[in-house]
């Protein structure tokens, strides 16, 4: 197993760093489990079933935690630790953490109790709302006894609870005890093999949340003890306790770790089948890059497609965005040798396209999808091409040529939100008053931070090369070509009003309500990382010249240059605070995937632009262990924000690494490196 996360005391012992190391662990449905190292509560996100009741959405907190008490040798061991609303610690069982590491994506916690050594595992169920916990001796001199108290709730896993008053019906059953919040709620169940457990419904108030407070959220909530289970753990006997809403949940531990295992075997299966001699060299942060991966990949079931399936934006708050999935797809499932699942989830969006649109993002509580968003419908069309290109399936682009065509149709004639081609220039223009729809797509209130009404570089980018896709796509589908031909020329030619020699750089929106919009941004990147671009060499490499100087940081590019006087270089303090610095300075992990490739392309010296993702490696044991983060401040030194697993920038890391090892392989050394 990978264990590329291992922390001994020096990490969980010191109580600002093991709480703010977080874990994470999901179940494919877009339900999870996450937490700290340190075992306390941080966010309102953290808990031990976070149950999509409506996958992938719907997702609601169940159980908070469990706080385990061992004892052994007349001693008695708190394990758990808990920050109270008054600011004090207690427990503190952290200080009899002697090791944590993931296994995988499972986990692992290592107390030390004397001479015995207890070992916790947490892991989900794949395509259930089911979580396992096991302990087991690691070395023991004797028998320990385990008491353990169940905390629960029911809400969603964006808000907070106040307990007073609220009864819930605990009824005790064979073997656990079942817990209904009120009339109409789903029962979920706590059971435990070889343990014994005793009902209780006791609230514990004011729960501290650090992390919501630094949000400028609320900062504490109450949680319910239901009941305690009462176990003992011997060497080669462990004690299971399984979290459920299946009432009839197996409870077998070791057959379920082992399904749990099975499945990470067949994940590093599928990548070496796909690319068998990197695969066969692949550094252990590939592997654990790819299991991140996988923690994304959700279905998303329609009355036409009980298989369909998505991708989760980020964890713990994004549910499916278009935008966001299409950008991350060729990552998550092309590199990783998964193309089945790219396949399902072309087709799952497929049936979703309105008015030449892809959905921008699938509400939470399932209602309609809205569609506002110019981009994501490009995004698409290059998703599309990049599958193709990874399996040759010509059956799926014949069965999608014609949703590709009805996006292009629409985008020339003109769709939502003033969406349509300026045929003066061959440029798309998009955008109205109050709406958001390129990527930097933060309100506050009603207010939009980049509106970018006009024609915004990066969309016209992904216009010219979904145009020269089409082309391309219109031969393997047997329809004529010629239109899209004739639209990518007079694109390429309107794309030269883009470029400024007096800035140096691109502009970021022609045409706007004030004119061309100077800003250097990262967007302009885009028109030398895509497949198809339209600038020729000396302009690609400006551009990557530009954003290496101004805006490319150790974990990816910001969204706005220092020099700017909008410039902001810390993200936090509320939400309003928040929002309003997010595309106006943060730096974007995702980014670093285009710059990497565009750097590439143009100076084709694969060990220089690999040099640019080793910060991004070293991230992944750090904030969402194993995973990779959202945002992090425009300064330094540049401290991770936002979600602690997103997923296009997981998928762009996989994507750059697969596009190096590939120009490595296919380019004579000779050849590789142009003088800077």
């Amino acid at each position: 197993m990978s264990t590329l996360i291992d922390f001994g005391r020096d990490v969980c012992g010191d109580l600002s760093q093991a709480e703010s190391c977080e874990w994470l662990v999901t179940n494919g449905l877009g339900g999870y489990a996450s937490g700290t190292v340190a075992g306390l509560l941080t966010r309102r996100y953290h808990g031990l079933l976070v149950a999509a009741l409506k996958p992938p959405v719907g997702r609601t907190l169940l159980v908070a935690k469990l706080d385990e008490t061992a004892e052994h040798g007349g001693r008695s061991y708190p394990l758990f630790t808990n920050r109270w609303h008054n600011g004090s610690v207690y427990p503190d069982g952290y200080r009899y953490l002697e090791r944590f590491r993931l296994e995988d994506t499972v986990p692992v916690w290592t107390y030390a109790l004397a001479d015995d050594l207890l070992e916790k595992r947490v892991w989900m169920e794949p395509g259930a709302n089911t979580t396992y916990l096991r302990y087991a001796l690691a070395r023991g001199s004797g028998p320990v006894a385990l008491r353990i108290k169940t905390l629960v709730n029911y809400r969603d896993h964006h808000g907070s609870t106040r307990g007073s008053g609220w009864q819930m019906r605990v009824t005790a059953e064979d073997r656990g005890l079942t817990v209904v919040a009120y009339d109409g709620a789903v029962p979920f169940h706590l059971r435990s093999e070889g343990g014994r457990c005793e009902t209780a419904h006791d609230w514990h108030w004011g729960f501290d949340l650090a992390v919501e407070r630094a949000r400028g959220l609320e900062d504490h909530e109450d949680h319910l003890h239901v009941g305690t289970i009462h176990g003992t753990v011997e060497e080669g006997k462990p004690l299971t306790i399984v979290l459920s809403t299946d009432p009839s949940v197996s409870l077998d531990g070791a057959k379920a770790l082992e399904r749990r295992t099975r499945q990470q075997r067949t994940l590093l299966g599928a990548f070496g089948k796909a690319h068998p001699a990197p695969a066969k060299n692949a550094p252990a942060w590939v592997e654990q890059t790819i299991f991140a991966a996988d923690q994304f990949i959700v279905s998303r079931p329609s009355p036409a497609d009980s298989d369909g399936q998505s991708v989760i934006a980020g964890y713990h708050w994004f549910a499916d965005w278009g935008r966001d999935t299409m950008i991350a797809l060729p990552g998550l499932t092309l590199t990783t040798g998964r193309p089945a699942i790219a396949c399902r989830i072309l087709k799952t969006y497929a049936a979703f396209v309105d008015r030449g649109m892809v959905p921008n993002r699938f509400p939470d509580a399932g209602e309609t999808p809205e569609y506002n968003t110019v981009d994501a419908s490009l995004w698409y069309v290059e998703a599309i091409r990049a599958y193709h290109a990874a399996t040759g399936d010509d059956r799926l682009v014949r069965e999608l040529f014609p949703v590709l065509g009805e996006i292009v149709d629409w985008h020339r004639r003109g769709t939502r939100y003033g969406i349509h081609l300026d045929h003066a220039d061959g440029l798309l223009r998009a955008g109205e008053e109050g709406v958001q729809l390129t990527w930097m797509d933060a309100k506050v209130g009603g207010r939009v931070v980049t509106p970018r009404m006009g024609k915004p570089v990066e969309v016209n980018a992904l216009w010219y090369n979904a145009l020269r896709t089409m082309s391309a796509l219109s031969r393997v589908a047997k329809k004529p070509a010629g239109e899209y031909d004739e639209l990518a020329a007079r694109a390429k030619a309107g794309f030269d009003r883009f470029w400024s020699d007096s800035l140096g750089h691109c502009y970021d929106v022609l045409d706007g309500p004030d004119g061309d919009d100077p800003s250097l941004r990262p967007n302009q990147i885009f028109a030398v990382s895509l497949p198809a671009s339209p600038f020729g060499e000396d302009r690609q490499r400006a551009v990557v010249d530009v954003c290496a100087r101004h805006l490319l940081t150790s974990y990816g590019l910001r969204s706005l240059a220092p020099a700017h006087p909008a410039y902001v270089g810390q993200y936090g303090g509320d939400q309003r605070s928040r929002d309003a610095a997010y595309h106006q300075g943060t730096v974007w992990g995702w980014l670093l995937g285009p710059f990497v490739t565009a750097h590439l392309k143009v100076y084709r010296d694969p060990v220089r632009a690999q040099s640019f993702l080793e910060p991004m490696i070293r991230h992944l044991q750090s904030h969402g262990l194993g995973t990779l983060s959202e945002v992090f401040d425009g300064d330094p030194p540049f401290t991770p924000r936002g979600c602690i697993a997103q997923a296009w920038t997981v998928a762009e890391l996989l994507r750059a690494w697969e596009t190096l090892v590939t120009f490595k392989k296919g380019t004579p050394a000779s050849a590789r490196k142009r003088k800077r």
